[in-house]
């Protein structure tokens, strides 16, 4: 008798199941792999099991002998990109101080996405929305991730809990914004990027010797529309909200309506379609990050008290919460004619930041940085300060700066101050 890869014989002689083939595990993994791809473009409520299956020539039905649904499919992705990340952490947990571990850690994630380039390694899925899938298993290996780049900062002895975790959390998202712009370099130049990554991340911003000055407060408050349950402004917040927690695709119409407790009918009369309203949504978010850059040019100083107080007044804006921006993220599942404008408008925002940096460095209040990367680094962090409180429950709203914003300007491995 011919036994085959994963069988053997029982007892009497029949065939005894071992577990899974290689042949099956070989187009089980194809199939995780095309969901990441399809997921990273769409969103996971953008996903479809066609999408998935066409892109491996399969019938969505072959999809559905390995997974029963979209969700369960969705989640073994998040989880094998996962378990992916706890592994460098993991490596680079074992180097001997936060500096190095750092260090280790964006070499190693810069590694891996030269051989993703190269196409000797499986993408990583982008985590934009990875909340609006819901599943637990999902939701505690994310939560594992984070305890992982914590583990990489200093120790509890060096920086109290919160502090420690806002950090972890700057960390953490930093390393999910880089998808964000990695094209921008050539795959071979990637451990050069990641060695000046690493350098920001480590050291900040800020010239030594110098220290980061909370900056006064800026107001970025636009006129308030008069009350109505169903203003244009409040479906610009509703839709923004929606988009930021579960992607395009997520923010249907139906969604956005319920969410304003108004019928699809008020909707119309509002908006014309749903993608109107999605560019009315960047549209506020552009005008948002210009107006903090105008006034804190406007308020003057140094090259770095401009970028501070622009990046403090944004991260302050995010973290109330009541008026969001969308996330540079949401781009990555918008329909490609809308996204390519949008995208022209945000580079102009990050090109602003570059400058701003340059000004610095040429008045000595900013060190000598790669001001393209900062750059993206301050986008991300921007970006990233409205999921703070996931972190740092309890954390007020006028610590966060001290907290959240003075690691992006001086280090992550930075004595916090008081």
């Amino acid at each position: 008798m011919t036994v085959t890869l994963g069988d053997e014989p029982g007892p009497a002689g029949p065939l005894k199941r071992r577990g899974p083939t290689r042949r099956f595990e070989a187009k089980r993994n194809a199939i995780v792999r095309s969901a990441v791809e399809e997921m990273n473009r769409k969103g996971v409520r953008g996903m479809t099991l066609g999408d998935v299956a066409a892109r491996l020539d399969l019938v969505p039905t072959g999809v559905i002998y390995y997974f029963r649904n979209k969700e369960e499919l969705a989640a073994a992705a998040f989880l094998k990109g996962l378990e992916a990340y706890d592994a460098m952490l993991s490596a680079s947990a074992r180097q001997a101080t936060p500096q190095a571990r750092i260090a280790d850690f964006i070499a190693a994630f810069f590694e891996r996405a030269r051989l993703v380039a190269r196409g000797e390694a499986d993408p990583f899925p982008v985590f934009n929305d990875v909340r609006a899938l819901n599943r637990e298993a999902v939701n505690a290996a994310y939560v594992d991730v984070f305890r992982g780049f914590r583990s990489l900062l200093p120790g509890p002895d060096a920086l109290p809990r919160l502090h420690r975790n806002a950090r972890a959390h700057m960390l953490l998202a930093q390393v999910l914004w880089i998808a964000a712009w990695r094209h921008q370099a050539e795959p071979a130049d990637y451990p050069r990027t990641a060695e000046r990554m690493a350098s920001i991340l480590n050291d900040g911003l800020v010239t030594p010797g110098r220290s980061w000055r909370p900056p006064p407060a800026l107001s970025l408050a636009a006129p308030s529309p008069p009350d109505a349950s169903a203003s244009p402004e409040q479906f610009l917040r509703a839709a923004t909200q929606l988009i930021n927690e579960e992607g395009y695709h997520g923010a249907s119409v139906e969604r956005i309506s319920a969410r304003l407790h108004v019928s699809k009918g008020a909707f119309y009369h509002h908006n014309d379609t749903k993608d109107e309203l999605v560019v009315a949504c960047f549209e506020r978010t552009f005008e948002i990050m210009w107006r903090a850059i105008r006034a804190a040019e406007a308020a003057g100083g140094s090259g770095l008290d401009v970028l501070s107080a622009a990046v403090t007044a944004l991260a302050a804006h995010q973290i109330q919460g009541e008026a969001p921006l969308l996330r540079t993220s949401a781009l990555t599942t918008v329909p490609e004619p809308i996204r390519l404008g949008l995208l022209e408008r945000f580079n102009r925002i990050s090109y602003r930041f570059a400058s701003l940096l340059c000004d610095g460095i040429a008045d000595g209040s900013v060190r000598p940085v790669d001001v393209n990367i900062a750059a993206q680094m301050i986008t991300g962090a921007v970006n990233a300060a409205a999921d703070l409180h996931y972190w740092t429950p309890g954390l007020a709203a006028e610590a966060a700066a001290d907290h959240f914003v003075r690691p992006l300007f001086e280090g992550l491995v930075s004595r916090p101050v008081g």
